[in-house]
C-alpha cells in the first residue's frame, strides 16, 4: 500500500531535510499527547513525534527477527540457589559474540542484579533472554529492546 501525504521539505545546510506533514487526530487525544510531552519536558510536538517514530522503526526491526539489534537483559535471581550462578556464567560464555558486557550488582546478602549488553540477530537476542530469564533461582527478568543505531536517523 503506497501512503499519499502532502509534504514540505526543508533543507537544514545540506545535511538533513526536513520534511513537515501534517496528521488528523481528535482534539481530545492532542490534548492528552500535549499534557504528556509538556510533563516529560519535550521541546516541541516535533521532537515527540520523531521519538514515537524512531520506537516504532525499532519495534520493527525487533519483530523481523534478522535484522543487527541492541538491548540489555536484566535480572534478578538469589544467588543462593544451587547452580544460578553457574548456569549464568556458563551461558555467558556460550554466547560470548552476542555478550557484549555485563555489570553485576548486589542488592542484598541474598539477592544480585545482572545488567548484560548484547548485539545481534533479534531472533538471537530473544532466545538468550528466555534462557536466562527461565533459570531457576532468576526471580525477574526483563530483555529492554533497542536499536545499534546504524539505520536510525
Amino acid at each position: 500500500m503506497k501512503l499519499k501525504y502532502n509534504i514540505v521539505a526543508l533543507s537544514l545546510g545540506g545535511a538533513m531535510k526536513i520534511v513537515r506533514f501534517g496528521v488528523s487526530i481528535p482534539e481530545d487525544l492532542l490534548t492528552k499527547f500535549d499534557e504528556m510531552i509538556e510533563e516529560k519536558g519535550y521541546a516541541n510536538r516535533s521532537e515527540a513525534i520523531r521519538d514515537l517514530i524512531r520506537d516504532f522503526i525499532v519495534r520493527h526491526e525487533w519483530e523481523l527477527g534478522d535484522e543487527e539489534v541492541a538491548g540489555t537483559i536484566t535480572i534478578v535471581y538469589n544467588h543462593d540457589e544451587a547452580a544460578v550462578v553457574e548456569e549464568l556464567l556458563d551461558l555467558q560464555h556460550d554466547y560470548v559474540n552476542q555478550i557484549i558486557s555485563s555489570l553485576h550488582v548486589h542488592m542484598d546478602e541474598h539477592n544480585c542484579l545482572e545488567v548484560i549488553v548484547v548485539k545481534g540477530k533479534a531472533s538471537d537476542i530473544k532466545k538468550i533472554a528466555e534462557r536466562l530469564i527461565s533459570l531457576k533461582g532468576v526471580k525477574h527478568g526483563k530483555l529492554v529492546m533497542t536499536t545499534t543505531g546504524k539505520e536510525l536517523v
